[in-house]
């Protein structure tokens, strides 16, 4: 059996999804806990792998089992097993085998939002959730800049120098950026990203927001094709993973954009 999950959770306490020997990761614990009710030992696939202190609300993960457990045990059990800051929000049996899905592979493309709070003073109750700009932004002239990034281009001024990637280039299929009250919300999908291709290019619409910058600075970037040129990275800590994307024979649940400003 193949069962795909739908994954929330906080990540200020995990150095990223993947799990690492050296700390604790998001993938450990719901291992663990996977393993706990199947009764064997579970092994994860996930849509996209999220960095240190980055969120999710719309992680997607599989694994096969020969378990046979209700929805119930495989949810609410496994959530008993599971820090506060992690939760499975839902379960679906999937196709397995070589060409049943796959929460990386079949996924067609994945959506962030970076939340920023944009006050003169943070707020309590918000940190650790969102990044602090105390700089009065303009979203207008941010949005502008980011339409330069739609498209299938090399992100090299946006790439990591630890990225692990064969190539730069990234197709870019929709972005946009507004203002809710305090919030600044940077909405970005692309078919894959880069190791920290949305904090960078998040820093860099930043300095336009501050009119640091102009708004053709953000082509000019891309154009340059040189990571040293652009704006420091931006902090984890505002970055959420919302969407892995599937084609609609997989019925994989979605997360609605427009029914999130930001989730706890």
């Amino acid at each position: 059996m193949r069962i795909a999950l739908g994954i929330e959770y906080l990540g200020g306490a995990y150095c990223g999804y993947q799990r690492q020997k050296h700390c604790q990761s998001v993938q450990e614990y719901l291992e663990k806990a996977l393993s706990s009710i199947a009764n064997e030992t579970i092994e994860l696939f996930c849509a996209g792998r999220t960095d240190t202190g980055v969120h999710a609300i719309g992680q997607v993960v599989h694994f096969n089992t020969n378990a046979v457990r209700p929805e119930k045990a495989w949810i609410q059990g496994a959530n008993t097993h599971l820090p506060a800051d992690i939760r499975i929000a839902w379960m679906q049996e999937v196709p397995g085998g070589d060409d049943g899905f796959h929460a990386r592979f079949s996924a067609v493309a994945r959506q962030y939002r970076y939340v920023i709070y944009n006050r003169k003073v943070h707020s309590a109750v918000l940190a650790g959730r969102v990044t602090h700009e105390p700089y009065p932004l303009n979203a207008e002239l941010m949005n502008q800049a980011a339409q330069a990034l739609i498209g299938e281009q090399d992100f090299s001024s946006f790439r990591a120098a630890a990225c692990q990637a064969s190539h730069a280039m990234r197709n870019v299929q929709s972005v946009q950026v507004g203002r809710v009250g305090d919030f600044v919300l940077i909405d970005i999908q692309a078919n894959a990203f880069l190791h920290h291709m949305v904090r960078n290019i998040v820093g860099s619409l930043i300095q336009v927001g501050k009119q640091q910058q102009p708004v053709e600075w953000i082509a000019d970037l891309l154009a340059l094709q040189d990571r040293t040129k652009a704006a420091p990275t931006a902090p984890a800590e505002g970055l959420y993973f919302v969407n892995a994307i599937y084609p609609d024979v997989w019925q994989i649940p979605q997360t609605r954009l427009d029914e999130v400003l930001w989730h706890f």
